[in-house]
């Protein structure tokens, strides 16, 4: 008898027996390989160290040893370093992948290949590829893989024949290119090929088992195992509208820029309908008018002038202009809660049906010029409910550039679904010109800051790496609960800050420094921006929250293009308290300072820009041009785009790990 030669884990090899590996992505059917292959005889033994169990049985003489599901092998968690140490000492590995998620499924496939370790591929739910038009040419992929491929149907048991007479014949594939020459010289010092890869790949555990220090070319082998992985898929995978469902067809109309983009703009315009003229207008004039404003202001002022007088300044504080229990409770309640349980529900139909992830896709192109595609997208994507939670979800990035440039738009260019529903409803009650021209500015900002980082910062982006689950009709229960739970979580947050922001305004009118801290932005509020004094009192409050100051500029008596100015400055103004404090948290305090300073500058500078051109153009009547300013941020941003184009050719691209 022996053991096992992974770290601590006790089971017993029968003296001459094959380690059999079961290895694959979560969902691919892994268990049922397993389970046909052992029976009813099936052993477990805890993991030390972890909470997880490692099932494993006989099959004839040899050993059968399953890993938990993963999508790859590494240090990064416990099923990662349980199925990394196993797969390391497998005598052969049979890798499960599924035929409807191949190009997801290969980069464990690849990178077990490149331990080398002999490995057979049960392609299975082949059935579910027929079903979503997906043909797999079988013979092509065992030969760009250079290992045996077995298509499988686990449920029905299909193939499991041939996978059983041909399992002996796993053989080491073919392994990423340029892998070889760095494997060898570090064959000599680790003796395994399999640690030696892991070793360049960083694995701090591996590294430390023989002394030496991690490698820093993980993002640049990855990134060379997914350009591969991408490249054997598209010589192996057809798709075709035989047999494909309705949602199939769909959901692939749904990521191709021809037909997703008209599809995109259906559900944006639709989203707008729902959120920015109908609850905007109907259910925000029934909450924040009727309701707050008719009802409950009245009622809280009569009760507190029983006991306090309301020119008082305790008075003034909570039932003031800006007070704690009048303003702080109508604006929260009756004016954002409507606008973002509205986003909300709209967010978690798109998640709940699969629409999501097919966003990301599609503009994953858009999105490679600013050096965030990959999994950049989904913070950019969840900071459009909250951009504090999505600065958090920014350390899912796989590299220190990406974080940089995904923290600084978010706190730049992306407006939250407290302020986002502001914005809207107060767009809806402009020309579309208007819409246009608020909707090109701030995209024009996003392409323009972006590609200065991306063109700035040494590095290059990663590949998008996402799963798209399978189209279908969202579950109602399930759009209720998510919608709800986030709608309290932002009452929850938003709450304190709202009051805090009223205390720190309220203190302000009754000390006077408020007139004075209009009177000292009076240069830039109006004569840069052309807005009126009253407009710093808002900016004043977006410090406190960015939703609280556009909410703020709803009582200000302004004209069309006065409104698109401030929603202009509004929406690129400093993150709100909650937010710069997790940016000082995930970055250094030099570059959370800088990000803060940078919005100030960047907020007036291109609203001030909007102003002065829309005065520049317009004629001696008075009617405001806006066709013009559009032109110009066009130009302006085709002018620096192409611009860093010229400099990345002029200058050899580095991959600098993250």
């Amino acid at each position: 008898m022996a053991h096992c030669h992974c770290p601590g884990l006790k089971i017993e090899i029968p003296a001459g027996a094959r380690r059999i590996v079961l290895a694959g992505n979560p969902n691919t059917g892994k268990s049922v390989f397993f389970n046909h292959f052992t029976g009813m005889y099936v052993d477990v033994s805890n993991y030390p160290g972890t909470t997880l169990d490692i099932s494993y049985g006989r099959y004839g003489s040899d050993v059968v040893i399953d890993t938990p599901g993963v999508y790859g092998i590494s240090s990064f968690n416990d099923e990662e370093r349980i199925a990394r140490d196993i797969i390391l000492s497998a005598d052969l590995v049979l890798n499960v992948v599924s035929a409807a998620h191949l190009e997801r499924d290969l980069f464990l496939t690849q990178q077990i290949i490149d331990t080398g370790v002999p490995v057979i591929v049960a392609l299975n739910m082949m059935d579910d590829a027929k079903r979503m038009g997906i043909e797999v040419d079988v013979d092509r992929l065992s030969q760009l893989l250079g290992v045996p491929v077995i298509p499988t149907v686990a449920v029905k048991k299909e193939g499991f024949d041939r996978l059983k007479a041909e399992l002996f014949t796993a053989r080491p594939g073919h392994a990423t290119p340029g892998l070889e020459k760095e494997l060898n010289q570090l064959l000599n010092r680790v003796g395994s090929r399999g640690e030696a890869l892991l070793v360049l790949e960083g694995d701090p555990v591996i590294a430390a088992r023989h002394g030496l220090e991690p490698d820093t070319r993980r993002e640049e082998i990855y990134r060379r195992r997914r350009e591969r992985v991408n490249a054997i898929c598209q010589q192996v995978v057809r798709e075709t509208s035989r047999g494909a469902s309705v949602a199939t067809t769909l959901g692939r109309w749904m990521i191709k820029p021809l037909t997703g983009v008209p599809i995109l703009l259906l559900a944006l315009w639709a989203m707008y309908k729902a959120i920015g003229v109908f609850i905007a207008g109907t259910v925000v004039g029934i909450t924040e008018e009727t309701i707050m404003q008719g009802i409950y202001e009245p009622a809280v002022r009569q009760f507190v002038e029983q006991f306090i007088p309301q020119s008082s300044i305790p008075g003034t504080i909570l039932i003031g202009e800006f007070g704690l229990l009048t303003m702080t409770v109508t604006y929260l309640l009756g004016l954002l809660m409507p606008l973002v349980v509205g986003f909300y529900f709209f967010l978690s139909l798109f998640e709940d049906s699969g629409y999501l992830p097919r966003i990301a896709t599609l503009v994953d192109r858009l999105l490679t010029s600013i050096g965030l595609n990959g999994r950049g997208v989904i913070p950019i994507i969840l900071g459009f409910g909250c951009v504090t939670m999505a600065t958090i979800t920014t350390r899912l990035l796989s590299s220190d550039r990406e974080r940089k440039i995904a923290i600084f738009l978010l706190g730049l260019t992306i407006p939250c679904s407290a302020q986002l529903g502001v914005i809207a409803g107060m767009l809806a009650t402009l020309g579309p010109q208007y819409v246009a021209l608020y909707a090109l500015v701030i995209f024009s900002v996003l392409v323009m800051a972006g590609t200065l980082l991306s063109t700035l910062l040494p590095g290059k982006s990663a590949d998008l790496f996402i799963d798209l689950p399978p189209l279908r009709l969202p579950r109602l229960d399930n759009v209720l609960k998510k919608t709800g739970t986030k709608s309290y979580h932002f009452l929850k947050e938003a709450a304190p800050l709202f009051a805090l922001g009223a205390l720190i305004i309220s203190t302000f009118q009754v000390t006077g420094i408020l007139e004075f801290l209009q009177n000292l932005l009076a240069p830039l509020t109006v004569g840069w921006l052309n807005l009126p004094r009253e407009a710093a009192t808002a900016f004043i409050m977006g410090i406190v929250r960015r939703d609280f100051g556009a909410a703020g500029l709803t009582d200000l008596a302004l004209t069309p293009l006065q409104t698109i100015v401030a929603l202009i400055t509004i929406t690129l103004f400093v993150p709100c308290i909650a937010s710069i404090l997790v940016i000082f948290k995930e970055r250094t305090k030099k570059e959370a300072l800088m990000i803060w300073c940078s919005s100030w500058v960047a907020a007036f500078l291109v609203g001030g820009l909007v102003a002065q051109l829309a005065r520049l153009f317009s004629p001696a009547n008075g009617k405001v041009q806006v066709l013009p300013v559009i032109l110009v941020f066009a130009a302006l941003t085709l002018a620096i785009v192409g611009m860093c184009m010229f400099l990345r050719r002029a200058r050899p691209t580095t991959n600098i790990p993250g």
